[in-house]
């Protein structure tokens, strides 16, 4: 192994989580969980990555308590008591072999087709009924439907810490709901919950506020968010480190432990003027530990039906050593090769499984 690659493999330990080492597992949706329960094999699944070296594993997105969470009924649910169970059994399998896990909470908000399963006659919800390209898709959200969406979410994260998960991510990013709130195209409300860059953080700060009143001051809340959005690559919240200090620091105040900045690819340099990635500036602004996540360990970004060799990490370990980050997220390799850390930490990268759509059939 290169021996600056075992920076990797030093333990973090942080206000409220200590972890063995800084490989995380991404989110990835799978949607192997029939009728929104996880299984065994989802257990299975996530105990091979624990027992394999990651340091932390965030789940796939998991639907909170309402009907339009998702669009697809083989996606978790994060609530009922057959699902919870389930997740129990997840848990209890990660830490069986000293892993640390936590759930990803998600809402797609107006990114759900009409008439998408589990629920059909769910309508989308959206702080203004529209999607990023102006079309009328539903009704904005009232005051009392948003009230209740932070409080499921609240619910979600007070299940989490009772079934035993090391904390919680918040999906913020990528144009799903709590990014809408934060989006000005999907955002056009004229109420306390719209205005400028600042004014548009006060729904994903209440979400925030409501889940660290839920599980209290010690239990991690790590909070994701991005730049780009599903099917628009390019944009941007903040055009600049001003605009972004503007959307970080309402957030950071309000309860977030860990910082996850989602990247397509890592070694690209967020604003001109400077070298320092999403994550980078993140960690300038807000002094918070902070994941960067983004092809790593791939030589291409995502494009499906594209294969994807395993590449050098030299850049990553460079930016890890200059503490532009903590922790590094890891997809598709680990996707495909459940045990890539530990295979990076013997220094055995020839063995390691590429990334291809014929590997990803097996979801191993």
């Amino acid at each position: 192994m290169n021996v600056d690659a075992k920076l990797l493999f030093q333990p973090l330990q942080t206000e409220n989580l200590v972890l063995s080492n800084r490989i995380v597992m991404a989110p990835m949706t799978r949607a192997f969980s029939p009728n929104g329960i996880p299984t065994e094999e989802v257990a299975a699944y996530y105990k091979r990555r624990a027992e394999n070296e990651v340091g932390l594993i965030i789940t796939e997105g998991t639907a909170i308590n309402h009907p339009a969470a998702s669009s697809d009924p083989n996606v978790p649910f994060f609530y009922g008591e057959e699902a919870l169970q389930g997740w129990s059994k997840v848990v209890e399998a990660v830490h069986e072999v000293g892993g640390k896990i936590i759930p990803q909470l998600w809402h797609v908000g107006i990114q759900r087709p009409i008439g998408s399963l589990p629920f059909p006659d769910a309508k989308p919800i959206s702080p203004s009924g529209i999607t990023s390209t102006g079309e009328k898709v539903a009704e904005a959200m009232t005051i009392e439907e948003i009230e209740a969406i932070i409080a499921t979410y609240a619910q979600a994260a007070a299940e989490a810490k009772r079934i035993g998960f090391d904390g919680i991510e918040l999906h913020g990013a990528h144009g799903y709901l709590i990014d809408q709130f934060l989006w000005d195209a999907t955002n056009k409300r004229t109420d306390k919950y719209g205005g400028d860059l600042a004014e548009r953080t006060r729904f994903a700060v209440e979400v925030l506020e409501a889940c660290r009143e839920a599980v209290g001051p010690n239990f991690p809340i790590v909070f994701r968010f991005s730049q780009w959005k599903i099917a628009a690559y390019t944009e941007k919240l903040a055009k600049n480190p001003t605009e972004l200090e503007q959307l970080l620091l309402p957030l950071s105040e309000a309860g977030v432990d860990i910082f996850h900045a989602s990247t397509r690819r890592f070694w690209e340099a967020e604003f001109a003027g400077s070298d320092l990635n999403l994550a980078g500036w993140t960690k300038k602004i807000t002094n918070k530990p902070v994941i960067t996540v983004g092809s790593v360990g791939l030589d291409d970004v995502f494009a499906p039906g594209v294969n994807a060799k395993t590449d050098p990490i030299d850049s990553l370990i460079d930016r890890l050593e200059k503490q532009e980050f903590d922790l590094v997220a890891v997809g598709r390799a680990l996707l495909v090769d459940p045990a890539w850390a530990s295979k990076l930490h013997r220094g055995d990268t020839n063995e390691m499984v590429p990334y291809s759509p014929e590997a990803l059939k097996t979801l191993y």
